[in-house]
């Protein structure tokens, strides 16, 4: 998963909304979309190493991470970033005391930044520069980079997220279609950054255009698929839309009902 808008605790009737696109090797196995067996869970699934990229489940736990780029970075992790978010969804931990848990043993993991929530409580961290913290209600894009950095990539995402989608779900009555539609736009956005305002993460500039983009694609690595995820009306309602090879464009929605 490598880009993330949150709106949280900002829409009275969608406490949580957010928006993704998952990036990751064409080849690199996947399942999409489902309700775990003998789990709580319901998230897509990495076939290779058994976790995910981004979950939630019916009590109201939600969690979404992205990889942190460093090209300098050449270690070996035995740990799979996606077994946090399986590990998060099957605690019963505040997420807070979950992240404060997990930095006691975030270098054992390649860098990633992280987001985790319930119905009360949201945290953000990076174990590559960002302490845990709880959120306080509003907008939070990361893609790449630690939160706090100023990417062209993520500020061009939360100004379309802020501008066009959330005051779309202030309407009273909106067609979901109408929805889907400038969540879609938004996400599959293929603009590139030039290379004067691009950021230095250790790669070529080359490199850097090419994922400097909302939407990736390239002939190995790219945009695998993209969602959107809200709490509203006391359920879940997530729709992800395949973004490549013989499924590009299948769509899977769940509707959970909060217990």
């Amino acid at each position: 998963m490598c880009i993330v808008a949150l709106a949280w605790q900002v829409l009275d009737q969608t406490p949580v909304c957010l928006i993704s696109n998952r990036d990751e090797f064409y080849q690199r196995p996947t399942h999409g979309l489902y309700e775990w067996e003998n789990s709580p869970i319901i998230a897509g699934q990495d076939l290779q190493s058994g976790g995910t990229w981004m979950g939630i489940t019916a009590s109201g736990r939600w969690a979404v991470i992205t990889n942190f780029r460093d090209g300098q970075d050449k270690k070996h992790y035995p740990t799979s970033r996606g077994h946090i978010i399986q590990d998060f969804l099957n605690s019963d931990l505040t997420p807070i005391r979950f992240a404060q848990d997990l930095e006691q043993r975030q270098r054992d993991y390649a860098g990633f930044n992280l987001f985790i929530g319930d119905r009360d409580q949201a945290v953000y961290m990076s174990n590559r520069g960002e302490a845990p913290h709880v959120l306080a209600h509003g907008v939070y894009v990361v893609s790449n980079g630690l939160m706090s950095e100023d990417w062209y990539k993520t500020r061009h995402l939360r100004k379309r997220f802020t501008q066009e989608l959330l005051p779309m779900l202030q309407q009273q009555k909106i067609a979901e279609a109408e929805l889907c539609h400038a969540v879609w736009d938004i996400l599959e956005d293929e603009r590139k950054v030039i290379p004067e305002l691009l950021p230095d993460t250790g790669i070529s500039v080359e490199m850097e255009q090419l994922l400097s983009s909302t939407f990736i694609q390239s002939p190995a690595y790219g945009t695998r698929c993209s969602n959107f995820l809200r709490m509203q009306q006391g359920q879940w309602h997530w729709i992800e839309k395949s973004q490549q090879g013989a499924t590009a464009g299948q769509i899977i929605e769940k509707i959970i009902k909060l217990k």
